[in-house]
C-alpha cells in the first residue's frame, strides 16, 4: 500500500514520516512554503528519538501524482480546507479505471466530526481516525512530535461504524510504524470524546497555555457545555478514563518540541494561515446546541474570538485569560 498524506503537517508529516521510516511507500501532499521546503529539503522530523530527515516523494496538487488502484489516501488537512481537498483529490483516475472517489479508501485522521460526512458524499470508502498525536508544526519542512516510545494513538475503523480487512492493513502498517492503531468498530464515539477535549484548543489558542485558573475554568464550562448538547443529540463518547487508559501506553517528551509549542489550533494562529478549526470544534456544539434546544453561550463567544483572532492575524496567545473570561461573562 502508498500512503499519500494530504496535508503533511504536523500530523500529516509525523505519520509520513514514521510510515516512510519503516519501509513503507509515502507521498507527501503541501502547499507554498512548506511544499518548497519539503521539496528541497525533505521532512525533517523531531522525536525523543533525535531528528532524521525523509525525502519521500512531495506534490501540491492530485494532477502531479498518477494514483494506483493500492493508494491510501489520508487526509489531515484542518477541516475548514477539507471540502476544497476532498473535490481535488475524488475525481482522479486511477490505473485500471475508475475514480479515486470510487475505488480508494480515504482516512480522515482530523479534529472534530464533520470531514467523515463531507468525504462520504464523494467517496464510497471512508474511514474515522482519531487522532492522539502531540505534535507542532511551525516552520515550512519541519515537525516535531514528543511522545514516545509510540508517536501517538489512532484510533481506525470503517465510517460509520464497523471494520474491514483494509483498515486491519493500514492499522498493522502504522503499528510498525511507532504508531498504536486500535482497529475500532466505533470510532465516532472516540472522535467525539476527543471533540469534547479540544473545546479548549481555543482558549489555548488566543490566552496560552493552560495555566491559570480562568484558562482552566473556560475550558472546564466549554466542555460542559459539550457534554450536555452531546447528550441531548444522542452521540456517545469515550469517557476520560478510557482516553486516559489509552495515553498510559505513551510519555510526552516536552523536550521533543519547540519551546512554546501548543494545539493545533494555537500552531494556525501563529503561522498566520487566516483560519482556525474553531467553527469545527466550538462549532459543532453551537450547531448541536442550536438544533437540539442546548444553550451554548461559552462555545458560541470561543468560536467568535477565535475566528476574530486568524482573521485579523492576531498574535496566538496574546489575550490574557482573564480578559478572555471577562469578555465571555460579560456577553453571556
Amino acid at each position: 500500500m502508498r500512503y499519500i498524506i494530504i496535508g503533511a503537517g504536523a500530523v500529516g508529516g509525523s505519520i509520513g514520516g514514521r510510515l516512510a521510516e519503516s519501509g513503507h511507500d509515502v507521498v507527501l501532499v503541501a502547499r507554498g512554503a512548506h511544499h518548497a521546503a519539503l521539496r528541497d529539503h525533505g521532512l525533517r522530523l523531531t522525536t525523543p528519538e533525535g531528528t532524521r530527515v525523509h525525502r519521500p516523494p512531495v506534490v501540491e496538487r492530485p494532477d502531479e501524482l498518477e494514483l494506483r488502484a493500492d493508494d491510501v489516501l489520508l487526509l489531515s488537512v484542518k477541516t475548514q480546507d477539507s471540502t476544497a481537498a476532498l473535490d481535488a483529490w475524488s475525481a482522479r483516475p486511477v490505473a485500471g479505471g475508475g475514480s479515486a472517489g470510487e475505488r480508494l479508501p480515504l482516512v480522515c485522521a482530523q479534529n472534530g466530526v464533520e470531514s467523515e460526512r463531507l468525504a462520504l458524499r464523494r467517496f464510497r470508502h471512508v474511514y474515522a481516525m482519531c487522532v492522539w498525536l502531540p505534535a507542532t508544526h511551525v516552520e515550512p519542512g519541519v515537525v516535531s512530535a514528543g511522545c514516545t516510545p509510540y508517536t501517538g494513538t489512532l484510533h481506525i475503523g470503517r465510517y460509520p461504524s464497523g471494520t474491514d480487512a483494509t483498515a486491519a492493513r493500514i492499522a498493522a502498517d502504522l503499528e510498525k510504524s511507532r504508531l498504536l492503531a486500535p482497529v475500532v468498530p466505533d470510532p465516532m464515539r472516540w472522535k467525539y470524546g476527543k471533540l469534547l477535549a479540544n473545546l479548549a484548543n481555543a482558549v489555548e489558542a488566543v490566552s496560552g497555555r493552560l495555566v491559570s485558573d480562568e484558562a482552566r475554568d473556560l475550558a472546564a464550562r466549554a466542555r460542559a457545555e459539550g457534554r450536555a448538547v452531546l447528550a441531548a443529540a444522542g452521540h456517545d463518547a469515550v469517557s476520560e478514563a478510557e482516553q486516559d487508559a489509552v495515553r498510559a501506553n505513551l510519555s510526552f517528551d516536552p523536550y521533543a518540541v519547540p519551546e512554546g509549542g501548543s494545539g493545533s489550533s494555537w500552531q494556525s494562529l501563529s503561522r498566520g494561515t487566516g483560519t482556525i478549526e474553531s467553527d469545527y470544534l466550538n462549532g459543532e456544539m453551537v450547531l448541536l446546541g442550536r438544533l437540539h434546544g442546548v444553550p451554548t453561550p461559552v462555545n458560541e463567544a470561543l468560536q467568535r474570538i477565535a475566528n476574530t483572532f486568524a482573521r485579523e492575524r492576531r498574535p496566538a496567545g496574546s489575550l490574557p485569560a482573564d480578559e478572555l473570561l471577562r469578555i465571555i461573562d460579560a456577553g453571556a
